[in-house]
């Protein structure tokens, strides 16, 4: 079976996700408590167990220092190719 093209740009989108908190420095824990979440939020979109709504992703761009517009650009052309 053929894969969704969302859930590739998902996975993308994950990565990313994952990149940028890396490059804050942050683990897993030090992002959820920035964002008064518990650990397994942070674990369970970066695994893909849920995919972060389009609000959740600007809060974890603001948390980790990242320009959201910056970011979601990134995304676009990413999904795109």
């Amino acid at each position: 079976m053929k894969k969704s093209i969302w859930e590739e740009g998902y996975t993308k989108l994950r990565k990313e996700l994952r990149k940028i908190r890396k490059q804050a420095g942050f683990t897993q824990k030090q992002l959820s408590e920035k964002l008064n979440k518990p650990q397994s939020y942070v674990s369970k979109y970066e695994i893909g167990d849920r995919n972060p709504d389009f609000l959740e992703v600007i809060e974890i761009c603001v948390a980790c220092d990242e320009l959201p517009e910056v970011f979601i650009k990134k995304i676009s052309r990413l999904v795109e190719t």
